[in-house]
């Protein structure tokens, strides 16, 4: 009975899609939860008590606001999207890739990034039936490498180009020329994922409407809301009118609508706990330079990407788990991602068992 299941699921199941893995999220149980680049904080007492009296009053039992328009409206404002530039909301940024791989493919297309880089968008591509473009970044300091860039966009002539600013998973800004160089070489559209925008002072929103081709996308995960999964992308009307075409109905709940919406009129408790961050990824950054052969990289974003001496990466990793703190073990994921290791920016006292337990496993 088995093997005749497993003819049918071969037969059927796209080989492509059978050659991957599912997307594994690590088990936190009992751990200081640093591995996956969400904020620390929950929301203030009073914040709560307010939010929950708003969700004492929102029913359920009718369909949400399909296109989301409220919502949509106070992320424009929240966000700085310019005027006359058009959103369309996503179930997370993920659910907006899928939107413009669907959107896009097609025989000879394909989607072209970075490596390493968010491994979304290559999963999603194959999801989608189009072959993925890796181009490696600088093996030195994990920068563009434009011209090679360039000659990929010339040879396999993406339909899209997808780039992290910054990047993940190395947590750098690119450089802000060799991203313009990019979108006025691409042959079709550049998409800059701004997702760790909070944390960064720089970003292409204000450029919408200068590129015909550039949109750009946001999250309101890394700000704090990462349980309500919600992204958004911005760009030219003449682009997310397409894409809204196989955006699935009602594909933003009414609870994520409300919650969002209240949460981003509070917006500055939100990005007083992103300054918390900050100052605290400057903080563990310097404490773990000092350690024995550790190479520590610039990071703009909320996490930060480590090199541990040659060969302990997985060693390290196991030893902090069995102190308590779980974080991203990068070794294996790409040749340049050799011995690294990602933890996320905590709060001050899970900064310090950080910390402690890195100074254990290195000593």
């Amino acid at each position: 009975m088995n093997s005749i299941l497993n003819e049918l699921v071969s037969h059927w199941i796209r080989p492509e899609i059978r050659a991957l893995s599912a997307y594994h999220v690590q088990d936190a149980t009992g751990l200081v939860k640093l591995d996956a680049m969400e904020n620390p904080y929950t929301w203030p007492d009073g914040l709560r008590d307010e939010w929950a009296q708003l969700i004492r009053g929102t029913d359920v039992n009718r369909y949400p606001d399909p296109s989301a328009g409220e919502l949509a409206a106070r992320l424009a404002e929240s966000m700085g999207v310019p005027e006359g530039m058009r959103l369309i909301l996503g179930n997370g940024s993920d659910e907006i890739i899928q939107m413009i791989c669907m959107s896009l493919s097609g025989p000879g297309r394909c989607v072209l990034s970075v490596d390493p880089g968010f491994v979304m968008y290559r999963m999603i591509a194959t999801y989608c039936g189009m072959p993925y473009v890796g181009v490696p970044l600088a093996a030195e300091d994990f920068s563009l490498d434009v011209s090679a860039i360039r000659q990929a966009m010339d040879q396999y002539q993406p339909a899209v180009v997808f780039l992290a600013y910054p990047n993940n998973p190395t947590g750098n800004l690119f450089d802000e020329s060799h991203v313009l160089e990019i979108i006025e070489a691409a042959p079709g559209l550049v998409v800059v994922d701004e997702a760790y925008a909070p944390f960064a002072d720089a970003s292409f929103m204000s450029r919408l409407g200068q590129h015909d081709n550039l949109l750009v996308m946001r999250t309101v995960s890394k700000m704090g809301l990462a349980g309500l999964r919600l992204g958004f992308l911005a760009g030219p009307p003449a682009w997310l009118d397409q894409f809204d075409k196989v955006r699935l109905p009602y594909n933003i709940n009414v609870l994520t609508q409300v919650s969002a919406d209240f949460a981003l009129r509070h917006k500055a408790v939100f990005d007083q706990q992103t300054a918390h961050i900050r100052d605290e990824r400057e903080r563990v950054a310097r404490a773990l330079a000092e350690l024995p052969g550790v190479t520590v990289y610039r990071s703009d974003a909320n996490f930060l990407l480590l090199r541990a001496p040659v060969g302990r990466a997985g060693e390290w990793f196991e030893g902090m788990k069995a102190r308590g703190i779980l974080i991203k073990n990068m070794h294996g994921a790409h040749p340049l991602l050799s011995d690294c290791l990602r933890p996320t920016v905590g709060t001050p006292q899970e900064n310090d068992a950080l910390l402690k337990a890195f100074g254990e496993v290195a000593g």
